[in-house]
């Protein structure tokens, strides 16, 4: 399945299946307890907020870097993602 922003079209992401049980205890580990995806924002508080009221779980506060402001969270099945939005444009 793909998945992508529904008024943006361009870009999406494509979600597998794990098949077989090597896969499936890959599941959450596959960047070994690390930060594997980066999910950029152009308006980070209102989708920190709105990711909030719907349940998902940040490992931190949001914090702000050089680059911008970002804040750690995972997934349903333990994946590590960095919430971000660069306000530092030379560093995106």
């Amino acid at each position: 399945m793909t998945v992508r922003p529904d008024s943006q079209g361009g870009a999406g992401l494509l979600l597998a299946r794990a098949e077989g049980e090597r896969q499936q205890a890959a599941i959450g580990a596959q960047a070994g307890d690390r930060v594997a995806y980066f999910l950029q924002s152009e308006d980070f508080a209102a989708d920190h907020r709105r990711f909030l009221a719907n349940g998902v779980r940040f490992m931190e506060s949001p914090r702000t870097e050089t680059y911008g402001i970002v804040a750690v969270f995972v997934d349903l099945y333990g994946n590590r993602w960095d919430l971000i939005e660069y306000t530092n444009r030379s560093a995106s």
